[in-house]
C-alpha cells in the first residue's frame, strides 16, 4: 500500500489539547499538513511543496492520463489529475514553480491555472446545453427522414447534408479540437474515436452524394438496426453522424450536470458562511463586509445570527448550533473562554467574540479544502481504469482498421467496410470506463462529509473496505475522557444522597476533574430528607477549609468536621473503614475507578467511586463492528483489570493492556503481521499518532489532538464511534458501486465491439449505446448521495 508521508509528531502550536470545551477542533494544522493553502504551500522540510491547479480542456479520462503523464515527466514531480473534478494535485520540488507546471500542462495541449476562489465556477453544463440544443434541433429531422421512407421527399438527402453540416462542424467542435491538439502530440483520446467515427460517416455520405447514386433526386433507402451492403454508393449516414454527436452531447451534458450536482454539497458548505459582521470598536457597533474582518477584531453575534468567523468568546453565554461542522443537531452550551466556529448559529444569548481566524484559515474553509483534496486524490482502482483508457484508444483504432480491411477483403464493398469500421470506433468509446471510479468516489466522499466523516483521500475508502481488525484506544475513544460517578455507597443508617451532598459541598470549590464530577452529579440528585427536616434555612457555608495535597480536603460543615479523600486521608485521621465499604473500594479500584471516602465527624459514612465514563454509543458501535465482520481490539495503558472491565462492558473481543505510549505502534504492527490482517486504528491522542500512521486505516475522533488528526485517514467530526461503523459501511457501498460501474463499462465494450465489427450494428445506435453507458455510470454513482447507514 502506498501511503502519504505524515509526521506523527505534529502538535498544536500552543498545546496538544483540544482547543475548546465544545469538542470542535481547529483543522488548520491538518489541512496545512495535507495540502497547504488554496494554491501553493510553503516549502516543506523535504524540499517539496504542493501545487493545486485547475485544468481546462479535458473531455475524457484519456485527457487526464495524458496530462498526468506529462507532469510526472518533470524531475521530482508527483501529479494526480482527476477528470471528474478537473483538478491536478501536484507535489513538486520547491524550485519547480507553478508556472513550470502550467507550462507542462499547456505543452500537452490543455489549459491550467491556479485556483481563484473568488471566480465563479465555469458552467460547463450551460456550454454543452447550447450545443446540445442546436444539435438536437437539426438532428431530429435528419434522423426522421432517414428512418421513415415516407418522409423522404425529392432532394431530402441534400437537405440532410445542409442540416448535418453545422452539427458535425460546430456542435462537435470541442471533440474535433481536442482530437487535433492531441494528435499534434502523438496522443489518442476518446475524442479521437468520436471525431474519426462522425467524420467518417459524414465524409463518406458526402462522397456518396457527389460521386455515387446517393445524390440522385428521388433516391430513397430503407433504414435498419444492422448494416446493409451497398455497392453503388446509394446510402448516406448523416443520421449516424448527427445522432452520435447529439447522443454524446446529451451524455456529456448530463455528466456535467451530475458532476455539478455532486459538488453542490461542497459549494453549499462554502456558501453558509456569514456575508457581513457587526464589529465593536470604541464601544460602537458597526456592520462591515466579512472580507474586512481581521484577526483580533471583536464582533457581536445576536440570537439567530451566524457566527461570522472562528473566534473565542469574550462576553456572554449562549447555546451554539455547530451542525454545519460536526453534524450534531443539538446546540452546545458555550460561555466566556470557549471557542466558536464560523458559520455556526447562535441560538439564545448575545455573544461578543474575538476573531482568531479569518478567510481561508477558518475551520469551514479548511474543511471544504480537505473534502476537495480528498476528491482530487486518485485511488488505485481509478489509476488502473485510467491506465486502461490510455491504451484502449490506440487498440480500438487498430481494431477498426482490421475490421475495415477484413470486410473489404471479404468482398462486402468499400461502403459496408467503412461503415462497419465507423461503428467499431463509436461503440468502443470508453467514456464510462473513465467515469466509473471518480464519480463514485466523489459522491462517496461528499456523502461522508455530510455525515460528519472527513475523508483524507479516496484511497482511504478502499482501505476501509479491506480492514478486518479494528483497534481502539480506550480513553477518549471508547470512553468519553470525562470523569463521571459510577456509584455512591453509604454505611448503615446513612442515605446515599446525604453522602453525595456532603461530598459535593466539600468539593464545590475545587477544579479537579473528580471534584467537578461529584458536584455535577449532586446537582441532579434530590436534596436529602434529613437535611430538609433539620432546618428550613439554607445550609451554612463551609468553613475552616483545608486542602490536603495528594489526600483530599477537610472542613467544617454545619458545625461538624467533614472530609473527603483517599484511603491515606482516612488513615491519617485514624479512622477505620467498614468492611462492606472496604470491599467495595477494593473492587472499584481494581476496575480502574477512583475511590473518594466521605467522612462525617469521626466516621466514614460512605464512598463515591468516580471513573472515565463509557461513551453512550460504544456498546452499539462495537455490536455493529461485529456485524460487519470485524474483530475488535482495545489498546490502552491502563492496568489489565480496569481495561478488562471496560472491554466486557462494551463487548470488545481482545484487550492489549498496560501498553506504553510508544508501544501502540508495535501493537498495530503485530496485529498486521498475525494472519496478514488489515488493521484500522481509532485514537485521539498524541501518543496515538504513530499507530494511526502505521495502521492500514487511521481514524481520529474530531475532539482529538492535531497530531492524531494529521496522522489519520478519516476524521470523525464528533465523538461518536457509530461514525466509524458508518464510514466502513459507506466505503463498502462505494467500492461496490465502483465495481458495478467498472463491470458495466467493461462488459459493455466486450459485448458490443464484436457486434459492431461483424457489421450487425448501425453507427447511430452505436452512438446511442455509448452515451447511455456513460449516463448509467454517473447516475449509478450519484445514488450514493442518498445513502443512509444501517443502524
Amino acid at each position: 500500500m502506498v501511503r502519504t508521508p505524515r509526521d506523527p509528531s505534529v502538535t498544536d502550536a500552543s498545546s496538544g489539547a483540544p482547543s475548546s470545551d465544545t469538542g470542535v477542533r481547529s483543522l488548520s494544522a491538518i489541512v496545512a499538513d495535507v495540502s497547504g493553502t488554496v494554491a501553493v504551500t510553503p516549502a516543506k522540510t523535504d524540499g517539496h511543496h504542493v501545487v493545486e491547479l485547475d485544468v481546462q480542456g479535458m473531455t475524457c479520462a484519456s485527457c487526464a492520463a495524458r496530462i498526468e503523464k506529462k507532469l510526472n515527466k518533470l524531475t521530482g514531480v508527483q501529479a494526480s489529475v482527476n477528470y471528474a473534478t478537473e483538478k491536478a494535485h501536484v507535489v513538486a520540488p520547491t524550485d519547480t514553480g507553478a508556472a513550470a507546471l502550467i507550462a507542462a500542462v499547456e505543452a500537452a495541449g490543455y489549459g491550467a491555472s491556479l485556483p481563484t476562489p473568488e471566480a465563479p465556477p465555469r458552467d460547463r453544463a450551460a456550454e454543452l446545453a447550447q450545443r446540445l440544443m442546436v444539435s438536437a434541433t437539426l438532428a431530429v429531422p435528419v434522423i426522421a427522414m432517414a428512418m421513415v421512407p415516407a418522409l423522404q421527399f425529392s432532394g431530402w438527402q441534400w437537405v440532410s447534408l445542409v442540416l448535418a453540416t453545422p452539427v458535425v462542424g460546430w456542435a462537435a467542435l470541442p471533440f474535433h479540437r481536442s482530437t487535433l491538439v492531441n494528435l499534434r502530440h502523438g496522443a489518442f483520446t476518446m475524442d479521437t474515436l468520436i471525431t474519426l467515427g462522425t467524420s467518417s460517416a459524414y465524409l463518406w455520405s458526402l462522397f456518396s452524394l457527389l460521386f455515387g447514386h446517393a445524390g440522385m433526386i428521388g433516391m430513397t433507402h430503407e433504414w435498419s438496426l444492422r448494416l446493409e451492403r451497398d455497392t453503388e454508393l446509394s446510402s448516406v449516414y448523416f443520421e449516424a453522424a448527427v445522432g452520435i454527436i447529439t447522443f454524446i452531447l446529451a451524455g456529456r451534458w448530463i455528466e456535467a450536470r451530475s458532476r455539478q450536482d455532486a459538488s453542490s454539497a461542497l459549494r453549499a458548505l462554502a456558501e453558509v458562511a456569514a456575508k457581513s459582521v457587526t464589529i465593536v470598536r470604541g464601544g460602537q457597533e458597526t456592520t462591515i463586509p466579512i472580507e474586512k474582518l481581521g484577526i483580533g477584531d471583536e464582533f457581536v453575534v445576536r440570537p439567530g445570527e451566524k457566527v461570522a468567523t472562528d473566534g473565542i468568546i469574550v462576553e456572554g453565554t449562549s447555546a451554539v448550533d455547530n451542525s454545519v461542522i460536526t453534524g450534531e443537531s443539538l446546540p452546545v452550551e458555550v460561555t466566556v473562554g470557549n471557542n466558536v466556529v464560523g458559520a455556526s448559529v447562535n441560538t439564545t444569548g448575545r455573544l461578543v467574540v474575538r476573531a482568531t481566524a479569518v478567510g481561508a484559515d477558518t475551520q469551514l474553509a479548511q474543511i471544504s479544502r480537505l473534502v476537495e483534496l480528498a476528491q482530487t486524490g486518485k485511488s488505485t482502482t481509478q489509476a488502473l481504469a485510467d491506465k486502461v483508457s490510455g491504451i484502449f484508444v490506440p487498440a480500438v483504432i487498430t481494431l477498426a482498421l482490421i475490421t475495415y480491411v477484413a470486410w473489404l477483403l471479404s468482398g462486402s464493398g468499400f461502403s459496408f467496410a467503412i461503415t462497419a469500421a465507423v461503428s467499431v470506433l463509436i461503440i468502443s468509446c470508453p467514456c464510462a470506463l473513465g467515469l466509473a471510479t471518480p464519480t463514485a468516489l466523489l459522491a462517496g466522499s461528499l456523502r461522508g462529509s455530510q455525515l460528519g466523516i472527513l475523508i483524507r483521500g479516496p484511497e482511504a475508502l478502499e482501505q476501509a473496505h479491506r480492514i478486518d481488525v479494528i483497534a481502539m484506544d480506550k480513553t477518549g475513544t471508547i470512553t468519553t475522557g470525562r470523569m463521571g460517578i459510577d456509584q455512591v455507597l453509604a454505611d448503615e443508617n446513612i442515605d446515599s444522597d446525604e453522602v453525595l451532598t456532603l461530598a459535593a459541598r466539600l468539593e464545590s470549590g475545587s477544579e479537579h476533574p473528580i471534584a467537578r464530577a461529584i458536584v455535577e452529579a449532586s446537582t441532579t440528585q434530590p436534596q436529602p430528607v434529613s437535611n430538609v427536616e433539620a432546618s428550613t434555612t439554607q445550609p451554612q457555608p463551609v468553613s475552616n477549609f483545608e486542602n490536603l495535597p495528594g489526600k483530599g480536603v477537610r472542613a467544617t460543615v454545619d458545625g461538624h468536621m467533614a472530609a473527603v479523600g483517599n484511603a491515606r486521608l482516612v488513615a491519617e485521621l485514624g479512622l477505620g473503614i467498614p468492611d462492606t465499604l472496604a470491599d467495595a473500594a477494593r473492587i472499584a479500584a481494581e476496575q480502574g475507578a477512583s475511590v473518594v471516602h466521605v467522612v462525617h465527624d469521626d466516621r466514614v459514612i460512605g464512598l463515591v467511586t468516580v471513573s472515565d465514563t463509557v461513551e453512550t454509543t460504544a456498546v452499539e458501535a462495537v455490536s455493529r463492528f461485529h456485524a460487519l465482520g470485524l474483530r475488535t481490539v482495545m489498546v490502552t495503558g491502563d492496568n489489565r483489570a480496569a481495561a478488562e472491565h471496560v472491554a466486557s462492558a462494551v463487548g470488545i473481543d481482545e484487550v492489549r493492556a498496560e501498553v506504553l505510549p510508544g508501544d501502540k505502534y508495535d501493537v498495530v504492527t503485530t496485529l498486521q503481521a498475525s494472519g496478514a490482517h488489515h488493521v484500522a486504528m481509532v485514537g485521539d491522542g498524541v501518543n496515538d499518532a504513530a499507530a494511526l500512521t502505521q495502521a492500514d486505516l487511521g481514524i481520529a475522533v474530531g475532539s482529538g489532538t492535531d497530531a492524531a488528526i494529521a496522522a489519520s485517514d478519516l476524521t470523525l467530526m464528533r465523538h461518536d464511534l457509530m461514525l466509524v461503523a458508518d464510514a466502513i459501511q459507506l466505503s463498502r457501498r462505494t467500492l461496490n458501486t465502483i465495481r458495478g460501474n467498472l463491470f458495466w463499462a467493461f462488459a459493455y465494450n466486450v459485448a458490443t465491439i464484436p457486434i459492431a465489427a461483424l457489421g450487425l450494428l448501425n453507427p447511430m445506435f452505436a452512438g446511442a449505446a455509448m452515451a447511455f453507458s456513460s449516463v448509467f455510470v454517473v447516475t449509478n454513482s450519484l445514488r450514493l448521495r442518498g445513502w443512509r447507514p444501517k443502524r
